[in-house]
């Protein structure tokens, strides 16, 4: 099974463009007949899928404040039950808010920004921009202040869409440094304070704006509809090396990028429900929505801290969003909390366990990993070993699917192991419509030591520092060629013009800076980049290298060098676990103090040394000394972007005296 040819070059030329064996003489196209721009995407569902559920959202009930061991205080949420808007629904919350925003004055072509968090309101909006002709200019809801007015400003948009807590928090303090918006709309019930704002700016609530386009003298209104080359995305960067870039996306774009991605989910239909609690502004969230939409999957809305009862704002008991909604498929952006709260959650329930019943998980978990090594799964072990560990996540989950970061290969065992279902890897970036490659998620497929990857619907060829005759495999930069290639960076052309290039065919290629080389099979192997498990990062003084876990460590460490002679390492330590060996040790005081104090360093670094060589690391690659960071490396913490994908620049301010001290003062 893993030694079956899945993708070869298209010719015998040398740097020729990898494919899928399957669409070797031409790309795939959606399987839809004149579906050639996103809003024609949602009118083939409406009329297949009119009366069944779309877009559903729980209800709060009510909060209440839960005391942590550490002293601080978490709102433990108390949710209803779904309420679910039908496809015809949606449909006419689409009309009614389009005909408002006609009514408003925008006019096709003119762009709506949406700086808001992942709702079902961020997807009507979405779907109304995509029929009116509304380029759509995505911020994410954890920009700071600066990136925000900094969006705002260069994109020019008179129109927002927000959420009160984010028009307070943020937008309140950046609107006198932002001269072209006119309108802002939010979609909360609630009620503001309009005259606490500019009086330029015409405040409206989404239901204010909807009521007004289903008025008689608006009613009439018919919208501009888009053609296959009309931008309909202008989505900026979580911003992870700086300012974030516009990137200019066609319906063409997305529907080339979605038409490999849906190939790829075996069965998508009406009888799934998918989860929707990623950012809205990344590509993969986006795309993945908009093609469960397509085939008639349900979405139900929720956040990162309500999905299942391991997660801290979901009071257990009261059936969290996974079981709640019957969630059958699942994306995820690697280092993902969930996925390493649920992690830990079960590893340390196995830690507790007698004698008999860790070995007898280990025995199970042992053989099951062999079995799907050989294409096979292990039906018994999943009924008496894994079934409980499945339910945390509802026990419907039949795929998932992550992206926006490689997946380590221990998470990668744990997920199909004990979860029950394939995980399928994807490789993409904003600028290919998150679109690029993906792991056959028909089976379980492990990936080799970071992690491999098939191309299914592009050209992908290598250029740069490696070569093409390289032995045993080709190697290079990998560059992506085909309709999902975008159309460059918004006001930018200078890192367009640097970034994208078009071939003697007319075929549009980006670069994407990571380097990566080709086996046997097929299957690409990122080796070297920001995707990579060894990358450079922000300036000479340190680089990302080898991503660790383990039982005193939290998935998301990373390990950091010098252009010294020796690496250092920053860790997130988990709390509950380092706590309990320093009360072993007679270690006491705050959380800060047991992360500060040298012998617990010396743990961690014991720990990591013990990892890293059963992990076969290179000498130079192990660290020789460790901080403990105290605080998680999270957006609100503004370490990581939304995305989790690490701010270097950030993180070297931050560690900036630890760097030094820990290289002697150089």
């Amino acid at each position: 099974m893993a030694k079956r040819l899945k993708a070869k070059p298209i010719s015998d030329k040398p740097g020729s463009p990898y494919r899928s064996v399957t669409h070797l003489d031409s790309l795939a196209n959606i399987n839809i007949p004149g579906a050639d721009t996103l809003d024609k995407l949602f009118d083939h569902a409406l009329a297949k899928f009119g009366k069944k559920d779309c877009l559903g959202t729980r209800e709060i009930l009510s909060e209440e404040n839960e005391m942590q061991p550490n002293g601080k205080v978490f709102k433990k949420l108390i949710l209803g039950t779904y309420r679910w808007l039908s496809y015809e629904e949606v449909n006419e919350n689409i009309t009614c808010l389009g005909n408002g925003l006609t009514a408003l004055g925008l006019t096709p072509k003119s762009t709506v920004v949406i700086f808001c968090e992942t709702r079902a309101e961020w997807m009507i909006v979405a779907l109304t921009c995509f029929k009116y002709n509304f380029p759509l200019v995505t911020l994410y809801a954890t920009l700071g202040e600066e990136a925000v007015t900094y969006g705002l400003n260069e994109c020019g948009a008179s129109y927002l869409v927000t959420s009160v807590e984010l028009l307070e928090s943020k937008l309140k303090t950046a609107l006198p440094q932002v001269s072209c918006l006119k309108h802002i709309i939010y979609v909360d019930t609630k009620t503001i304070n309009k005259s606490e704002y500019p009086e330029n700016v015409e405040i409206h609530s989404m239901q204010a704006v909807k009521e007004l386009g289903a008025k008689p003298e608006n009613s009439s209104i018919q919208p501009s509809r888009p053609v296959p080359t009309d931008l309909a995305l202008v989505m900026y960067t979580s911003g992870s090396t700086g300012r974030p870039k516009g990137v200019m996306m066609m319906h063409k774009n997305l529907i080339a990028g979605m038409t490999g991605q849906c190939e790829r989910i075996p069965g998508l239909g009406p009888k799934d429900t998918y989860i929707g609690y990623l950012p809205l502004a990344h590509v993969l969230e986006l795309t993945a929505e908009v093609s469960c939409i397509t085939y008639g999957c349900r979405i139900g809305y929720s956040s990162p801290l309500t999905l299942s009862d391991q997660v801290r704002a979901s009071r257990a008991g009261w059936g969290a969003n996974f079981t709640s909604a019957a969630c059958s498929l699942l994306a995820q952006l690697p280092p993902s909390e969930i996925m390493d709260r649920i992690y830990k959650n079960v590893m340390s329930k196995v830690q507790e366990m007698n004698y008999i019943q860790r070995t007898l998980f280990k025995i199970g978990y042992d053989y099951k990993l062999e079995q799907i090594k050989r294409g096979y799964d292990a039906p018994l072990c999943n009924i008496l070993l894994f079934k409980k560990v499945k339910a945390l996540l509802g026990g419907n989950v039949r795929m998932m699917l992550s992206g926006g970061a490689p997946l380590s290969p221990q998470t990668q065992r744990f997920m199909n192991i004990c979860f029950c279902c394939p995980v399928g890897q994807g490789y993409g970036l904003t600028e290919t419509c998150g679109a690029g490659t993906i792991t056959e998620v028909s089976k379980y497929v492990l990936g080799r030591k970071i992690y491999k990857l098939k191309i299914i619907a592009w050209d992908c060829v290598f250029s740069g520092g490696y070569t093409n005759n390289d032995k045993p495999n080709p190697r290079g930069e990998i560059i992506i060629g085909g309709p999902n290639v975008s159309m460059g960076y918004f006001k930018n052309e200078e890192k367009t013009t640097e970034e994208f290039s078009v071939d003697e065919n007319g075929q549009r290629w980006f670069c994407t800076g990571d380097i990566g080389e080709f086996h046997p099979d097929g299957c690409l192997q990122i080796i070297g980049g920001p995707w990579a498990s060894v990358g450079s990062t922000a300036g000479d003084l340190h680089h990302e290298m080898k991503v660790l876990t383990g039982p005193f460590f939290l998935p998301s460490l990373t390990t950091l060098c010098s252009d010294q002679s020796y690496v250092i390492s920053f860790v997130v330590p988990n709390q509950k676990k380092l706590t309990a060996l320093a009360e072993q040790k007679g270690i006491s005081g705050t959380w800060v103090d047991i992360c500060n104090h040298p012998a617990m360093e010396a743990e961690i670094l014991q720990e990591i040394k013990e990892v890293a060589n059963k992990m076969k690391l290179e000498r130079f690659e192990i660290p020789i000394k460790v901080r403990l960071s105290p605080e998680p490396w999270t957006p609100e913490t503004g370490l990581v972007t939304d995305a989790f994908k690490l701010k270097r620049k950030e993180l070297k301010n931050h560690y900036l005296n630890d760097i030094e001290r820990m290289y002697g003062g150089k």
